[in-house]
């Protein structure tokens, strides 16, 4: 993989953390706060995803349409699956195999399905990028959870969303050729639209949220975009297989800033974690 686009996933990472990051401050209602910032980025997105269509940089025919609803679909069913998880096993469980698994399903389907041929030392990166994020995210069941095979089947399932949204935003600005910017624009608008009636539903918070979650909204509305489109443009050039664990080096950066602004421990284990991930990184990149 070219250092061009290892830069780029890498600076996705970051974007991907700092959002989190903000939605650790969330304080009311989690419906709404995914409704309030997907409608943030529409708007942000959208205006310039119509600009490139009237500049005819992405043509808006059925590939367009398509694309985005069923990648409006997969990223809803992601949404759903991980708050169904959370509401049914501890996060300390759920978080880390979604995250460990939907790279690895990723990489495998890749090759299988899409045919992506990969070499030896790029393999051993990507599993080495994996491995990384488990040393930093550490034993997810040393909490004690009285369920912790619920929690990996729920997990798993969410790394399975994780992949085939992953392996469909691939065939859309690869083999479909839809422009990153304006592909995503409308993958978010349809995503708003569909949340609308469930916030409607629950009008009556809706005042309450955007006065308290405001600041971390205007974050994520802003971030999260940003970085999954850095994602898709770095899909162009690089095989999905690749990209997939490389972009998950976003785990690493969030736990150093946890443990810087959190006060979180552990921090012998996520350097070290950290080291394995840049272990993998400069595989990849080879």
């Amino acid at each position: 993989m070219q250092s061009g686009t290892v830069a780029i996933v890498l600076t996705a990472a970051v974007a991907h953390a700092v959002w989190n990051l903000a939605s650790k401050y969330k304080r009311e209602d989690t419906v709404l706060f995914v409704w309030a910032y997907t409608c943030a980025s529409a708007l942000l997105c959208v205006p310039i995803a119509i600009a490139l269509v009237a500049k005819g940089q992405q043509a808006f025919d059925w590939r367009f349409a398509v694309g985005s609803a069923v990648s409006a679909a997969l990223h809803l069913a992601y949404s759903l699956t991980l708050q169904a998880g959370y509401d049914r096993s501890e996060l300390g469980v759920i978080y880390p195999v979604a995250r460990g698994t939907g790279p690895v399903l990723t990489m495998l389907f890749a090759m299988l399905i899409l045919g992506e041929r990969l070499t030896p030392i790029a393999i051993l990166g990507a599993l080495l990028v994996v491995a990384g994020i488990l040393v930093v995210i550490g034993n997810p069941f040393k909490s004690g959870s009285r369920r912790p095979l619920q929690g990996m089947i729920w997990g798993t399932a969410t790394g399975a969303t994780i992949a085939c949204y992953t392996l469909w935003d691939s065939y859309s600005v690869n083999s479909l050729h839809l422009a990153p910017v304006s592909y995503y624009a409308g993958t978010l608008l349809l995503q708003s639209l569909m949340l609308t009636p469930i916030a409607l539903r629950r009008r009556h918070r809706i005042q309450a949220a955007m006065r308290s979650d405001a600041v971390p909204i205007i974050i994520v509305a802003v971030f999260s975009p940003l970085a999954y489109i850095l994602v898709l443009t770095a899909m162009q050039s690089a095989p999905v297989a690749l990209i997939a664990p490389l972009r998950e080096s976003s785990i690493v950066i969030g736990s150093l800033l946890a443990w810087k602004l959190f006060g979180e421990d552990h921090l012998a284990r996520r350097l070290a974690g950290a080291a394995v991930v840049l272990a993998g990184i400069a595989a990849i990149s080879f």
